[in-house]
């Protein structure tokens, strides 16, 4: 079966990847093991999932490492980003920064094969001794057939899947004015309907929406407060869609805080302020949803994280305030009236926790010294870092960020790690994983940067 496989990622058409080819850049390992008839599978279109809110519906997952390690299906070497890759049925999409070039490319999920690549040149700078490299994750939009991409040098591209062919782009540096950032843009674009929503962070332009199929403005939204790194998510707020937006750019003072816009039409219904006293602090976690009128917000610097209440009319209040529930650019996860995630602003001082969503009661915390596992036929000792986490199949799947893989049982009297795999052992790997169809694709950052696809299909 595996010869035959093999042979048929030898032919310019395949059953599997139509039109998609072999490129020097790409490592195939082996087949990804049958997915089960009975497993429950998504596309993941966001960053954050099918849903915003780092949950998956996928069941029929390896959660059991001390048999069989999740296996390398491929891997392909990529170039400088802190993006993660999009998935829509036999089409994924991820943006790095390639030898001078922002790079788009378009593979088929299972072999790895590229069906298409963009690229064009982009101006990379440093900042505080981090490369300016994208941090905007594509977009998928099924219903259009179309990937949006905001590149690092704020162009935004509509881009047809299947072919690669672009629909329309814009600068919005040109179109909108110029925006301050720390490392240039971050902001992953929201889908909304027929619109392309966009933290944009302009002088007259703080929050913009397009026309997907055409790149026409339709409306936008000006404030003070500039583009973030936090990408806009929509909520259900007293019944009615809501828009929310997590704005602060690179402004001295620092300033910033949550927009409550209504997505039809921008009309900005509050904001409230939450931003670090520090210049050189970020907004990057989006905001989280928790039941019908409350969001949590967090930052990683030192005003920590905040519930806040809407009124019906769409007025926000604070309900408690969390200094240490800190985090920098991990977004947490809230699961069954608590929220769980990674705290913290530097690799030794992070820390799992969990809150009590209504109260604000912090029920525990775990800082995980240094963890001792196997790895190439040696023991490495690893810190989780500013980890990402994801609600899946029941459980918590934990990314640390040296590139450990973690199963947890997380509840608010207490967590229980259930198994843990040390992937590879590089750093700096703080772009949360995607999964679709029981296979899961991670962004290893460090010397050697790759994207890599692991079979977690049981």
């Amino acid at each position: 079966m595996k010869f035959i496989y093999a042979l048929l990622l030898t032919l310019p058409l395949t059953l599997h990847a139509q039109h998609a080819k072999s490129f020097e850049r790409l490592t195939f390992h082996h087949a990804p093991k049958p997915l089960s008839n009975q497993a429950t599978t998504s596309d993941w279109p966001r960053f954050l999932g099918p849903s915003d809110n780092g949950h998956s519906p996928e069941t029929h997952l390896l959660t059991d490492f001390l048999d069989r390690y999740p296996s390398r299906i491929w891997e392909v070497k990529r170039g400088h980003s802190h993006t993660a890759p999009v998935i829509s049925g036999d089409h994924l999409v991820f943006i790095h920064e390639l030898d001078g070039k922002e790079t788009i490319e378009c593979l088929h999920p299972e072999t790895g094969q590229r069906y298409w690549k963009i690229d064009y040149p982009v101006s990379i700078k440093q900042s505080y001794g981090i490369t300016d490299a994208p941090r905007s994750s594509p977009v998928i939009d099924k219903a259009s057939g179309l990937v949006f991409t905001l590149g690092v040098n704020s162009l935004l591209q509509a881009i047809e899947l299947t072919s690669g062919k672009i629909a329309w782009k814009l600068n919005l540096e040109k179109t909108l004015g110029k925006a301050p950032f720390f490392f240039g843009r971050g902001s992953c674009p929201l889908i909304y309907g027929d619109l392309l929503i966009v933290n944009a962070g302009a002088p007259d332009a703080t929050v913009v929406a397009f026309d997907k199929k055409t790149g026409n403005q339709v409306w936008k939204t000006k404030h003070d407060w500039n583009a973030s790194y936090s990408s806009p998510i929509i909520a259900k707020i007293h019944g009615k869609d809501r828009l929310l937006v997590f704005a602060g750019g690179m402004t001295d003072p620092p300033h910033g805080g949550l927009l409550c816009i209504d997505p039809t039409n921008g009309k900005l219904d509050d904001a409230f302020p939450w931003r670090s006293s520090m210049f050189a602090s970020v907004n990057a976690a989006s905001p989280v949803i928790c039941g019908n009128d409350q969001v949590f917000l967090t930052e990683g610097y030192d005003r920590g994280g905040v519930m806040l209440k809407f009124s019906p009319r769409m007025k926000i209040s604070p309900l408690w305030k969390a200094p240490k529930f800190a985090s920098q650019f991990q977004t947490p996860v809230y699961h069954d009236g608590y929220l769980y995630g990674f705290s913290g602003s530097s690799t030794p001082n992070s820390e799992l926790v969990c809150y009590d969503a209504k109260s604000g009661e912090k029920k525990w915390s775990e800082n995980f010294p240094e963890l001792g596992l196997p790895y190439q036929g040696r023991e490495v000792r690893v810190l989780l870092g500013r980890g990402s986490l994801l609600h899946v199949d029941g459980k918590f799947l934990a990314l640390g960020a040296q590139g450990t893989l973690l199963w947890f049982d997380l509840q608010p009297d207490g967590l229980r790690l259930l198994t843990k795999s040390q992937l590879f052992h590089s750093p700096d790997t703080w772009a949360p994983p995607a999964l679709s169809r029981g296979l899961l694709y991670v962004s290893q950052n460090g010397p050697e940067p790759k994207l890599i696809c692991y079979d977690l299909r049981k």
